[in-house]
């Protein structure tokens, strides 16, 4: 019965959007083809997987203690499947380097291979899951405040060769899965009060940036990634978004926009264009910053609709790239997980609704009653309708249902988690 209800919606639906030009069939499919790049971290707030791991550091902190979060890799990778499952579409995998498969060995940074993350690459090509890749600059006893931009040459060169190690990984995940990994480069580098040598530590940063990307591989795609601060980080941040957007469109380097690492009053959406007019592609790390980089759960605010409704106007379908970035410990990690991710699809699905070709009309004849009046009317146009029935397509729960089998999966799983 509720399958002939959703099927019924769609058609009103449908019809509705035709009389401004939108073809729902059309958005359908392309939705099949978004796929967005899951942050593993969400499951275990940001712990890994090292024998030698301690305290969360470099100015990122993961707040509450829900009950349940992932303890080893199998039960990482079964909550990452169990929330997939109510996610429609296909999806991606991002790793950061510290979830490698080291069984139970201590591999410090600088040794890390490939071969460590072959287990991974085997279970993404089991469940159609592709994989992304982060370098891991926190969290260890050589992070202090300073890594690529550490004057101590014996520090710098630590840092220097794990990242190149991380490509040379991203290199063989976007080998094995016949599609480029996406490997994201941040450091948390910085300073907790006054700086008065600004420059020396861009310079040092700049140097490991050139030694880093001295190889050039096919498989693989870099994108680097701005802060405003840390914290304990901050009255200077070595990687600010100045520094990123010169050395991205100097060096052809993908740039990563955060939404928790601006301004509150910035538009992360107004960016879009402008840097897609200098660098290949970007890549979004999308999570709500409720004060700066708080990282709370994706939802379909007006910031979150505004960025995707920039993608689509921008026609950068192919060029921009979505993962999420956000860590909640004080709910259940599974359904942060999907209603962060189905956020992030209904923004998309708005965004695909939107009768682009109408509004475009009226924007160059300089009709701008009628551009605002449609983009108002379009707030209360069924695009709901449309969202559940990709969710119908794709098996999973319409609607508040999934809620049920979280607790379910709860109930019979995570609780027991000791």
């Amino acid at each position: 019965m509720k399958d002939q209800l959703v099927q019924k919606a769609y058609e009103i639906a449908k019809n509705r959007y035709a009389a401004i030009g939108v073809d729902t069939d059309q958005v359908l499919e392309m939705m099949q083809h978004f796929h967005l790049s899951l942050h593993c971290w969400q499951a275990d707030d940001v712990a890994g997987f090292e024998v030698q791991s301690g305290a969360l550091t470099g100015g990122i902190q993961t707040t509450g203690n829900y009950p349940g979060k992932a303890r080893n890799i199998d039960e990482l990778r079964s909550d990452i499947l169990k929330a997939v499952s109510y996610i429609p579409g296909t999806h991606r995998l991002n790793l950061h380097e510290i979830y490698g498969d080291f069984q139970g060995k201590v591999v410090d940074r600088d040794e890390v291979t490939p071969e460590h993350f072959k287990s991974w690459m085997d279970w993404g090509k089991e469940f159609g899951m592709k994989l992304d890749f982060n370098s891991t600059s926190f969290s260890h006893p050589k992070s202090g405040d300073l890594s690529l931009a550490n004057p101590d040459r014996y520090i710098r060169d630590f840092w220097i060769e794990h990242t190149k190690r991380c490509r040379a990984i991203a290199e063989a995940m976007g080998l094995a899965q016949g599609d480029p990994c996406i490997m994201n480069l941040w450091v948390h580098d910085g300073s907790k009060d006054l700086t008065v040598n600004r420059m020396k530590y861009r310079e040092l940063l700049k140097d490991s940036l050139d030694q880093i990307f001295a190889i050039d591989y096919v498989h693989m795609k870099d994108c680097i990634e701005s802060k405003v601060f840390g914290i304990g980080l901050e009255s200077y941040t070595v990687g600010s978004n100045d520094f990123y957007i010169g050395y991205g469109v100097s060096h052809g380097k993908m740039i990563t926009l955060d939404t928790g690492h601006f301004h509150p009053t910035e538009s992360v959406a107004d960016k879009v264009s402008s840097l897609l007019l200098f660098v290949p592609e970007l890549m979004l790390h999308v999570s709500r910053p409720v004060r700066w980089d708080s990282d709370h759960v994706t939802i379909m605010d007006d910031a979150t609709l505004d960025l995707f409704h920039e993608i689509v106007r921008c026609g950068a379908w192919d060029r921009v790239h979505c993962g999420l970035d956000y860590f909640d410990a004080s709910i259940n990690r599974i359904g942060a997980y999907v209603i962060g991710s189905r956020a992030a699809q209904k923004c998309m699905t708005r965004a695909l609704l939107e009768p682009l070709a109408i509004l475009r009309e009226y924007e160059e004849s300089g009709r701008g009653f009628e551009r605002l009046a449609l983009l108002e009317e379009c707030k209360s146009l069924p695009w709901n309708a449309v969202w559940d029935m990709f969710c119908l397509k794709n098996n999973v729960p319409v609607g508040e249902s999934f809620i049920a089998e979280v607790q379910k999966y709860e109930a019979e799983v995570t609780s027991k988690r000791s």
